[in-house]
């Protein structure tokens, strides 16, 4: 144990340099990182929402209105199958949770009964004394649904909030139908919070003609078609002006592939491009539809509604409206990150100013300079010149341990500090019981070489031993906790690791060279 090879000597100031030199930039302000060339890391260790600030929300995912919509288009698949097949029924009705309809002839139940066989998986039935049939999802394609809806939110969410540039944003699943968004630096998220409550939901359909203003003031609709309001156009008595359009021929907004503002003719626009897919239906359709007005329709509210007055072939269009550039940049925002699949509502909402966050990183410091210089003057105290090389191997174990955080972009928040300050102790812990077991040996008065090389063997496994069981309980926090416990996990975890090799490798070499050069005849312990 008292001899090494040059492999360990090298890897110990491979490690040494890498501390160095990654964790430098957090000790460093941003003027200066801003003149250090660039092949010098210049990442720093992220802040999380309790130490620089920022806003929690807490947002409630509307699964109810997926599951409606989701029956919806089963309802009008399963009547297209009831046609096809020559079923003929009456009394339609759709609900939130169902739809129903009555057979006009009894007769055809049997072949009703083969189409349902299809469904089996999904769906589920029961009839009343009045031969009416009700339609359920069942309770495991509900939940199915449910949790798609909330993972393809949760999705959208990251990409929103990514093109809104927060960085280091906390995004995770809470219960059945909630989101838990923490924004470190955002003291301000209203305009955040506007861009999450959008659904985005963007169609562009035909705009019926045939059906007058008038007709469409008075309820008056007709067969495959849609009713929506103007999403900033007032008719005459000052209420929404309304819009017809054909379900037919719906171009969706998930065959954008990108969006961007620019501005036309003067007047802040969006630029939009389809994929492959989505061009060629857009060319169909608007050379089919030359001289209609096609309706740009977003979240249900018509915000353009422009003459088509050529094919347009190229998969590439804008979009005109009453926006300002913000409302334009916002828009674009909104369709690259892609539409929710239901709409979000904010539950609950905090914000952390930063003079809180600093107050924590003010405590926090003081608690780790603290606890910090008490340990270092105990081992000097306690072990002299191993003591010493006991607290330049802490030295270092805290540059690893922050360079290791700075490297994998972890979130530092306070219970992370709180793993550090755990650390510090711990770090020495392993050379405490390596002194110790050193002064044991002594008694049995070895050659100093000897009893080192014994109180090194005898005190490895102990180290070993205690940091797995320490490593393990880590382990379980990280996996079975969230958001502060996971932090504290992270940091206690790496901590624990670059203890392990600072004592067993970094302190070890220390000592072994102090020992070659001075040759003492006995250690004063």
């Amino acid at each position: 144990m008292v001899q090494f090879k040059k492999w360990q000597l090298y890897l110990v100031i491979l490690f040494s340099f890498f501390a160095i030199i990654f964790s430098l930039p957090n000790f460093l302000s941003k003027e200066i990182l801003e003149k250090t060339p660039s092949f010098i890391p210049s990442e720093k260790v992220v802040l999380g929402l309790d130490l620089q600030g920022g806003s929690y929300l807490l947002i409630e995912v509307d699964t109810q209105s997926v599951i409606k919509e989701n029956l919806e288009t089963f309802s009008d698949n399963f009547r297209t199958s009831l046609r096809k097949n020559k079923i003929s029924y009456k009394k339609f009705n759709l609900e939130d949770q169902f739809f129903s309809f009555s057979l006009r002839d009894e007769n055809k139940k049997n072949d009703l009964l083969k189409i349902l066989s299809k469904y089996e998986q999904d769906i589920t039935h029961e009839s009343n004394d009045q031969n009416l049939l009700k339609f359920y999802f069942k309770d495991e394609k509900i939940k199915q649904i449910q949790d798609n809806a909330v993972s393809q939110s949760i999705e959208v969410v990251r990409r929103r909030v990514d093109e809104f540039g927060t960085k280091e944003p906390t995004i995770q699943r809470q219960g059945l139908d909630r989101i838990l968004l923490e924004l470190p630096g955002v003291t301000e998220p209203e305009r955040l919070k506007k861009l999450l409550g959008k659904t985005a939901k963007l169609t562009l359909q035909i705009v019926d003609e045939d059906l007058s203003w008038d007709a469409l003031k008075s309820g008056k609709s007709k067969p495959g078609v849609i009713i929506y309001e103007s999403d900033k156009e007032l008719d005459p008595s000052g209420n929404p002006l309304l819009f017809a359009v054909k379900k037919r021929n719906t171009i969706s907004g998930d065959l954008l592939i990108n969006a961007f503002p620019t501005v036309d003719k003067g007047s802040p626009v969006v630029s939009f491009e389809f994929n492959n897919k989505g061009g060629r239906k857009f060319g169909k359709v608007t050379t089919e539809n030359i001289g209609k007005r096609l309706a740009i329709i977003l979240d249900k509210k018509v915000i353009s509604h422009p003459n088509i007055r050529e094919p347009i072939t190229g998969g590439k269009g804008i979009i005109t409206g009453q926006f300002t550039f913000q409302e334009a940049t916002d828009l674009a925002m909104l369709l690259r990150a892609g539409a929710l699949p239901a709409p979000l509502e904010i539950i609950e909402e905090r914000t952390v100013g930063p003079s809180l966050g600093a107050d924590s990183i003010k405590s926090g410091k003081l608690a780790s300079i603290l606890g910090f210089t008490l340990i270092i003057i105990f081992m000097f105290l306690i072990y002299g010149t191993f003591g010493i090389f006991a607290n330049v191997a802490l030295i270092f174990n805290l540059l690893i341990l922050l360079a290791i955080l700075t490297l994998i972009k972890a979130t530092l928040t306070l219970p992370g500090i709180a793993g550090i300050v755990l650390t510090i102790g711990m770090a020495v812990d392993a050379n405490v019981l390596i002194f110790e077991r050193i002064k044991e040996e002594m008694k049995h008065n070895l050659s100093p070489i000897a009893t080192i090389d014994t109180g090194y063997k005898e005190a490895f496994k102990t180290i070993v031993d205690a940091n797995i069981t320490t490593l393990i309980a880590a382990m379980m926090l990280f996996g079975l906790g969230s958001g502060p416990v996971k932090g504290f996990a992270v940091t206690l975890s790496i901590g624990i690791l670059t203890s392990m090799f600072t004592a067993i490798m970094f302190t070890r070499i220390l000592i072994i060279i102090w020992l070659k050069r001075k040759m003492p005849e006995r250690i004063d312990l």
